[in-house]
């Protein structure tokens, strides 16, 4: 209990100065860190979909341990799930110790903000805002990753967003984590001196450039992908295209092995 009121105070009982909260900040980075990167790598997973359904059924089985298992187990990616939710679930507490927490602080963050018309602590806000939406939206879609494991797939993943009409959820989400993420790894860079060079003023600029270029990029990926998860979902629910359960080229291989046998 005394670590938890030195983090929110900045003193411990002895009214000495604690270190308490640089170790939260510490562990607030790492966690980020981890998300971010996290992130970074789902969008190149999930985006495995516009390459083909076989190729992202693949991907799919692989993190469920087709690789080294008989069978694939869904209960891999569970875990998976679970372990990063503990680290989102961390982060987003370290996180919230820095919030305005009464409306005068929020009317003084915001008369601040106004006056110094700082790009850096602008950007600090939308982080903020986006970090309330990812508290929710972000547990919510880990959950039922978590519990759900088994229907991650082409035709999980797209009914999900047409039949079950998810992808309002997963746009407000894109928006969210791209923001949220792109800013928390730009401010992680400038906080711990990544990449500072010999002019840090110049260092900072080519860093926010790089930090918008690439939320651009995931930007663009994620809405291409949501588009071919909606219009894949579109066509199974219709009928257009029978529902997906395994790449053509295990159907054969099974298909030749009944013959002979």
């Amino acid at each position: 209990m005394s670590d938890l009121l030195e983090g929110f105070l900045g003193t411990s009982v002895e009214g000495k100065k604690s270190r308490v909260p640089a170790k939260l900040d510490y562990i607030q980075s790492a966690t980020g860190l981890f998300l971010g990167l996290f992130m970074w790598g789902h969008m190149f997973f999930v985006a495995t979909i516009l390459i083909s359904k076989d190729f992202m059924y693949t991907i799919t089985k692989m993190f469920e341990g087709s690789l080294f298992l008989k069978e694939p187990q869904p209960w891999i990616v569970s875990a998976i799930v679970f372990f990063v939710f503990v680290v989102f679930f961390v982060h987003a507490m370290l996180g919230m110790r820095k919030l305005p927490i009464t409306f005068r602080q929020y009317q003084a963050y915001k008369t601040h903000t106004c006056m110094m018309k700082h790009g850096d602590t602008s950007m600090w806000l939308t982080q903020a805002y986006t970090g309330f939406i990812m508290f929710f939206f972000g547990s919510a879609h880990l959950i039922m990753m978590m519990f759900q494991a088994d229907k991650i797939g082409p035709y999980g993943s797209s009914m999900r967003m047409w039949d079950d009409f998810m992808w309002p959820f997963y746009l407000i989400l894109l928006f969210a984590v791209e923001l949220h993420g792109g800013i928390g790894l730009y401010r992680l860079c400038v906080k711990w001196g990544w990449f500072e060079g010999k002019d840090a003023k110049e260092s900072r600029k080519k860093l926010k450039q790089a930090k918008w270029a690439i939320t651009a990029f995931f930007l663009a990926l994620g809405l291409l992908t949501l588009g071919a998860y909606i219009k894949i979902g579109y066509d199974y629910s219709h009928g257009l295209v029978d529902k997906y359960s395994k790449p053509l080229a295990q159907v054969e291989v099974t298909y030749d092995v009944k013959v002979r046998a």
